[in-house]
C-alpha cells in the first residue's frame, strides 16, 4: 500500500555526500517508497564517488554559488518532466580556523555560509519553479534551535535562522500562484561526516544524546522519514513550518540525571 503517495513522484535530492547524510537517507526512503530520486552534488569528483552509491538515480553537479550552473541545472532537468518535490540538504561553514568566538567571525565566511546555506533555497526554488508541480513539496535540512548559542556551532545558528525565515518567506512568494509548500525538518545533533568536522562538536553530541528523553542519539533516519512525511500528499495542511526532531531533547535540559552528573563533577554514570 502507498500510504504516503510516493510512488511515481520525481523528487530532487541535494546533499549526499555519503551514507551518513541525511540526504541519503532520504534517497533510500524515497526509493523504497517508488519515488523516482534524481540527484544534484556539488562537484564531479563528488559525482564520481557517488555514482555506484546511487545508481540508478542519476546525478547532475552545480556548485550553488554560482547562479549560471543554477540555471543550467535547471535547463538539463527540464526535459525529465515536472518535479514534484526538492529536497534542500545543503549547508557550508569554513572552520579552517578553528572555532572562534562569534564576534570575530569573518566577514567573507559568513556571507559565503549565507550564500550557500540559505540563498541557495531561493535561487533552486526560483530556478526549478517552472518545473515544479502546482503541488510540489520543497523541505530544507535546518536545526532544532537557532536561539541556543552553542559555541562549537559558531556561526551557523544564525544561518539557519535565516533559513527557517526564508521557508516562510518562500511559502508566501509561491503561494500567490501555486500550491507549492516550503517546511523545514529542525533537527537536533546528529552523527554526520559534515558534524564530525565542526571543532568541538562531539562533546556536545554526547550531552545531547543524553538530553533527549530516551536517553538515546537521536538516529540520521528519523530526521529523513521526517523529511520524507513532508514531501508527501500526506503533509499537505503543513506549509511555512519548522518540525523539530530532537527526541526532547530541546526541553529536558534539566533531566535529574545530567543534574546529578554535573554536581557530582564528572559526566561518568
Amino acid at each position: 500500500m502507498d500510504y504516503l503517495g510516493l510512488a511515481g513522484k520525481r523528487i530532487v535530492v541535494t546533499g549526499v555526500a555519503n551514507k551518513k547524510s541525511v540526504a541519503w537517507h532520504v534517497h533510500k526512503q524515497l526509493r523504497e517508497c517508488g519515488a523516482e530520486v534524481i540527484h544534484v552534488v556539488r562537484s564531479d569528483a563528488r559525482k564520481s564517488q557517488l555514482e555506484s552509491l546511487l545508481a540508478p538515480s542519476p546525478i547532475f553537479v552545480c556548485d550553488v554559488e554560482r547562479q549560471e550552473e543554477i540555471d543550467a541545472l535547471a535547463s538539463k532537468l527540464a526535459p525529465l518532466g515536472p518535479v514534484d518535490g526538492l529536497v534542500h540538504s545543503i549547508a557550508f561553514a569554513n572552520y579552517s580556523q578553528g572555532m572562534q568566538p562569534f564576534d570575530a567571525t569573518a566577514r567573507a565566511d559568513f556571507l559565503q555560509a549565507v550564500d550557500i546555506s540559505c540563498f541557495s533555497l531561493v535561487a533552486l526554488s526560483r530556478a526549478l519553479k517552472p518545473q515544479l508541480t502546482k503541488d510540489a513539496s520543497v523541505v530544507t535540512i535546518s536545526i532544532s534551535s537557532t536561539t541556543l548559542a552553542s559555541e562549537s556551532y559558531g556561526y551557523m545558528a544564525p544561518i539557519k535562522a535565516a533559513l527557517d525565515s526564508t521557508v516562510v518567506f518562500l511559502a508566501k512568494s509561491f503561494s500567490t500562484t501555486t500550491n507549492v509548500r516550503f517546511n523545514a525538518v529542525k533537527a537536533g545533533p546528529l552523527k554526520t561526516s559534515a558534524s564530525a568536522g565542526i571543532p568541538g562538536y562531539l562533546d556536545n553530541y554526547l550531552y545531547a544524546e543524553a538530553a533527549t528523553l530516551r536517553h538515546s542519539a537521536l538516529k540520521t533516519e528519523e530526521v529523513a522519514s521526517t523529511a520524507v512525511f513532508l514531501l508527501s500528499p500526506r503533509s499537505s495542511g503543513i506549509n511555512g513550518q519548522g518540525l523539530v526532531v530532537d527526541a526532547g531533547m530541546g526541553f529536558n535540559f534539566f533531566d535529574r540525571e545530567i543534574v546529578r552528573r554535573f554536581n557530582s563533577g564528572g559526566t561518568g554514570s
